[in-house]
């Protein structure tokens, strides 16, 4: 399995290829998997704000496309021993070598690996959210954009959650207010007539 893209802020392991369209770069996320005890089971999201539709980065929907190419020649490869598990949807797009759904605590596993192999400090595939965020943040999204992105409830959720790194962006934010607004800083007028002195 292709698990580049693992990296994605979304529970991947329930996603199907209908919720996905490459063409328009939207995946609409409607439902989730998890483990109970000894049973992998498939739900709905815990909130209506988490049923959403997001749009997708051009080098995501690259991914997914050389991804489906890789499924179909795994499909083909597998044959008669392609057989997902009882009760799954058709069509998952992260599965196994045989079709089956992917253990959620597999993802975390994975990503353990990929962060080893990158040399960067371990992280959940839930952090993952954290950093979509920030990134987010720090590039001037507007926090209501970030709140349907991940599905919080609320934007006051996002806003709590993310209050540090706001911060930091409401400060990079006066910078340009400077520059529209032309005034000059009257620290670097005073080191000019010093250094002319």
């Amino acid at each position: 399995m292709a698990t580049g893209f693992c990296s994605f802020f979304f529970v991947v392991d329930a996603l199907t290829w209908s919720d996905v369209d490459l063409t328009n770069r939207q995946l609409r996320v409607r439902r989730n998997v998890q483990r109970i005890r000894r049973e992998i089971l498939f739900g709905t999201p815990k909130t209506t704000r988490s049923i959403r539709t997001v749009s997708l980065p051009r080098h995501l929907v690259r991914a997914l496309a050389h991804h489906r190419e890789h499924q179909e020649r795994e499909r083909k490869v597998a044959g008669k021993k392609w057989q997902p598990t009882p009760g799954q949807p058709d069509g998952l797009i992260f599965t196994t070598q045989t079709g089956r759904v992917i253990d959620p605590r597999s993802l975390n596993r994975m990503l353990t690996i990929l962060c080893r192999n990158a040399n960067v400090r371990r992280v959940r595939v839930h952090d993952l959210r954290h950093t979509c965020a920030s990134i987010l943040l720090s590039r001037g999204v507007d926090a209501r954009t970030i709140m349907e992105t991940l599905g919080h409830s609320t934007i006051t959720m996002t806003l709590d959650t993310y209050a540090h790194v706001m911060d930091t962006t409401l400060r990079a934010a006066a910078e340009p207010m400077d520059d529209a607004l032309n005034l000059d800083d009257p620290d670097d007028e005073s080191e000019e007539e010093a250094s002319d002195g």
